[in-house]
């Protein structure tokens, strides 16, 4: 099993949600998060005063999938996530060596 984690932009979230779910996606982690990458912040216009926002508000979506399905749920939120401007996000994935259901006590697959 693999981990997807996927930064993207907050007003995208919806879109990659239902994308995600349409390929059969049985839950994910959503997070709201602060950070910044290349683009390292922006500047804005508040009352006439400049300023500068370091760290720019991003959504994190975490996802452990079965790893045929990595690469069918990366192309999902590649799609449902790019606008082509700058600070579309990145797609991070991760090997899961176990996964547990708590409540039933099931693990690998089963528990996902």
């Amino acid at each position: 099993m693999k981990k997807i984690t996927a930064i993207i932009k907050p007003f995208k979230l919806t879109d990659v949600k239902e994308r995600l779910m349409g390929l059969g996606a049985h839950g994910m982690t959503v997070t709201e998060v602060k950070g910044f990458g290349r683009q390292k912040g922006h500047t804005e216009l508040y009352r006439g005063t400049e300023y500068t926002i370091d760290f720019v508000p991003k959504t994190k979506l975490e996802i452990v999938v079965p790893e045929e399905q990595v690469e069918q749920m990366v192309e999902a939120i590649i799609s449902a996530a790019h606008t082509g401007q700058i600070g579309d996000g990145k797609i991070f994935i991760a090997p899961v060596e176990e996964t547990i259901r708590i409540r039933t006590k099931e693990r690998g697959k089963e528990a996902v």
